[in-house]
Order: structure tokens, then sequence, then C-alpha cells
């Protein structure tokens, strides 16, 4: 029969087993352990009898409080639904201009229109909405089809050259590739477009715009307008400003006459509800207010 041992430090009895000459105490479990598995016991038989807990075949315990989770997330939802019908209504049903007045509409405009143009529009024309080489810069006054509400929603709705029966259709000729003009017209008409954006360029020939403007009279204007203020009507754009989609260098310019342009825009009316198009207009009509 073991004899017990007793550490003589501590007063513990040892277990027996010894290890490079360290031996093991027979400690007893700390009262505080007890304390909180008593108090962890107690608190799970509460649970399970205050709260759904246990799986019963299809069912389970519903507990004596009558919690339901589901029933919660569902209250949560239809209380959202709730709250977000009453914006909802008054942006489909408001103006447009009433709508740009309200500070508070236009704050939930900019919360919802953000992430709505940032899935949807922002990898063409980026975040801040102001375009790119080929993309149009939208926070500007200069809207090939028109930049009125009506005008902005009726874009984003039917597109650019889409597969849309409605679509905006506009097609620049490659007047210099497909031989309608020779080498040097297009030169010559790309450096009077140049110049009325560039009026006070020094690296001008009077005699190249001169003859330029001739050359854009009889090939441009029709598109472009006799002042080349352009025409919503047909998607031609403004050529007098500092707005550019393919850049408004000379180099940049002689290259669109030579060979040409045709931008694309998907038409949104299958993939956005009529609601999400007419943030996204009221989005961009406030970026443009806010462009310098």
């Amino acid at each position: 029969m073991a004899v017990e041992e007793r550490d003589s430090h501590t007063g513990y009895l040892t277990t027996g087993h010894e290890w490079n000459g360290i031996k093991e105490l027979n400690t007893p479990v700390p009262r505080a352990v007890y304390f909180f598995l008593i108090i962890a016991f107690l608190f799970s038989v509460g649970y399970w009898i205050l709260m759904p807990a246990w799986p019963l075949g299809v069912t389970y315990t519903k507990g004596l409080l009558g919690i339901d989770q589901r029933n919660i997330v569902a209250d949560s939802l239809k209380q959202a639904a709730t709250d977000r019908s009453v914006w909802t209504n008054k942006i489909q049903t408001e103006s447009y201009a009433a709508l740009l007045a309200d500070p508070k509409m236009m704050a939930i405009v900019r919360e919802v229109g953000r992430p709505l143009f940032g899935d949807n529009c922002a990898a063409c024309h980026g975040r801040d909405a102001k375009g790119g080489p080929g993309f149009p810069n939208l926070t500007t006054s200069s809207w090939l089809w028109g930049g009125k509400p009506d005008d902005v929603f009726n874009t984003i709705r039917v597109g650019i050259n889409a597969a849309h029966k409605d679509t905006h259709v506009s097609q620049m000729p490659a007047f210099g590739r497909d031989a309608m003009l020779p080498r040097g017209d297009v030169l010559k008409a790309a450096t009077f477009v140049y110049s009325l954006s560039n009026p006070g360029a020094k690296n001008l020939d009077p005699a190249a715009v001169a003859a330029g403007k001739k050359v854009f009279a009889d090939n441009c204007a029709s598109c472009h307008g006799d002042n080349a203020k352009g025409n919503v009507e047909l998607g031609a754009p403004d050529l007098t400003d500092k707005f550019w989609i393919y850049g408004g260098s000379l180099d940049a310019i002689d290259t669109t006459v030579w060979g040409g342009r045709q931008g694309h825009m998907p038409s949104w009316e299958g993939r956005l509800s009529e609601l999400d198009r007419k943030i996204l207009t009221l989005y961009l009509l406030d970026k443009r207010t806010e462009a310098p």
C-alpha cells in the first residue's frame, strides 16, 4: 500500500508522480471554479426554459418568452420597407426641380445614388463621374444628348448606340481613313476646330485656320452647327468649349477627324428600375452643380 506523502512547503498531498525530481501536488480545484460552473449551469437551464433552444424534429422548444428571431427579422424588414417607401414615393412623384431644392431628399439621393453609380457607371465614368479617355465627364454642363433632367433620364434609359429600340444613335465619320477628305484637308479641319477652343493659341497658322473653316463648313457644320456649338438632337458635341471626350490637343483632334468616333453606352431600362434611374439622374444633376 502506497504511503501518502505531504509536501512540506504547501501542505498538499502529492500524487505520487515525479519527473526529474519534481513531484506533482494533488491540489484541490479552486472554489471559484465551482462557483462559476454552478452559475453557468443555472444560466443554461434558465436560457433553455426562457428562450428557443432545443430542436424537436420539425419544430423546436419556443421558450417562455416567446422570442422568434425570424419574426424579429421579418418585422425589421417590414419596417425598413415602410421607412423606404416614404422617400421612394416622394422621389417617384415629385418633380426634379422640387427634389433638387429639397436638402433632405438630396441627402438621401447622395447616400443611395453613390453605390448605385459606383456599381453600374463608375467602371466607365470613374468614381468621381469625371470620365476619362473615351468616356465623358458627367460633372460638366456639356452633355451630348442634352443636360435637362428628362434628357439625362432618357439617355440612361435608352443608352447610346445600344440594343434598345429607341437608343440614341450617332457616329462621326472617318473622314481620312474612308477617303472622304484628303490628308491635308483633315489637318486643316483639325486646326480650325482646335482654334475654336484655343483662340489665343500662337502656334497656329492663320491661313490654315481660314482654310480649315471652309472645310468645316462644307463637311462638319451639318452636325456640329455653323457656330460649332453642337446639336443635342444628333449627339454632336460642342467644339468650342474645353470638354473633350477623346482629347482636345491638335493631335487628338486630328486623330478623331481622320479615324472617326462611335461611342457606346448600354441601355439601363432592363437592368435598373425606373426609381433607380431617377435616383441616378438626380445624383448626376447634383454632381454637375458641385463641379467647379
